[in-house]
């Protein structure tokens, strides 16, 4: 059931990459560069399923829009990067901008209410009761997850062991090779010096926050258990979310290829830069 739940959502995110390529382009913390914020047993964990929400729909949530208010030396570095252009590793400033105006964005409290939402309609964590108190009670703690975890993974891991948090296409043409490059990214990032290293940010950061959320989360779901089912259910999460980046702008491609023109026409007048149109 949860592995079904977590189909439809991905689904839903898919869709929503495909019909607004502001959102896939310049908002997602993706480096298109041509060389790298679960689903679990329901009875065993619901919770896991949140992370596995959480994960999926974080990865969609806007980076490059979300303040006009840059500093000098973040400004100039893209999170969008053609194969021809110089890798620009991120300093630790702009690792940290990028975490600061992720926590104020307006796509971090939509994405958490949605959690919110879908897991009141689900009767996660029945705890937290029904009605606007337990909405604000789910609110609450997919919020928390949210910012603990891109400040543990994507800035303070990121930048203690000089890994780049941003996720690099695959230059592979190959299908299966550019899936399996993009599940593979949960395990293998690129280090701020452009290389290849074992992912410690990621791994250890979601453990880190798997287990943070046992000081907040109903005492039903807390333990080693829930835990170690929420760390595992996350990573298979990031997993998905990498390869929806990996795909998304061959689907946004060939949707727009043959999309109505009355919606290319209303897609003319959002204000997207060109260079993140399909």
């Amino acid at each position: 059931m949860a592995a079904s739940r977590n189909g439809m959502k991905a689904a839903v995110l898919l869709a929503c990459l495909l019909t607004i390529p502001d959102l896939a382009g310049a908002q997602l913390l993706t480096v298109k560069a041509d060389p790298l914020p679960p689903s679990a047993n329901d009875g065993a964990a619901p919770n896991a399923a949140s992370a596995s929400r959480s994960s999926i729909i974080n990865s969609a949530i806007s980076v490059e829009n979300a303040s006009p208010k840059l500093s000098a030396g973040c400004r100039s570095i893209s999170t969008v990067v053609n194969s021809s252009t110089d890798y620009i590793p991120l300093t630790r400033h702009c690792k940290f901008e990028a975490f600061r105006r992720q926590t104020y964005s307006p796509f971090t409290f939509i994405s958490v209410a949605w959690e919110a939402t879908w897991g009141q309609a689900w009767d996660q964590w029945p705890q937290y009761g029904q009605g606007m108190q337990g909405w604000s009670k789910r609110f609450g703690a997919s919020l928390a997850d949210t910012e603990s975890r891109r400040f543990i993974q994507g800035f303070l891991l990121s930048s203690l062991f000089h890994q780049d948090p941003r996720y690099f296409p695959s230059e592979q043409k190959n299908v299966f090779a550019r899936l399996a490059y993009a599940a593979s990214r949960v395990v293998i990032t690129r280090t701020d010096a452009g290389g290849s290293v074992g992912n410690t940010s990621e791994l250890l950061g979601t453990l880190l926050t798997s287990s943070l959320q046992n000081a907040y989360y109903p005492r039903p779901d807390r333990g080693f258990d829930n835990t170690l089912n929420r760390f595992t259910g996350a990573l298979t999460s990031d997993a998905i979310s990498d390869i929806v980046h990996e795909f998304s702008p061959d689907m946004r491609r060939m949707f727009h290829r043959h999309a109505p023109k009355k919606v290319l026409e209303i897609e003319d007048r959002l204000p997207i830069p060109p260079e993140d149109k399909p």
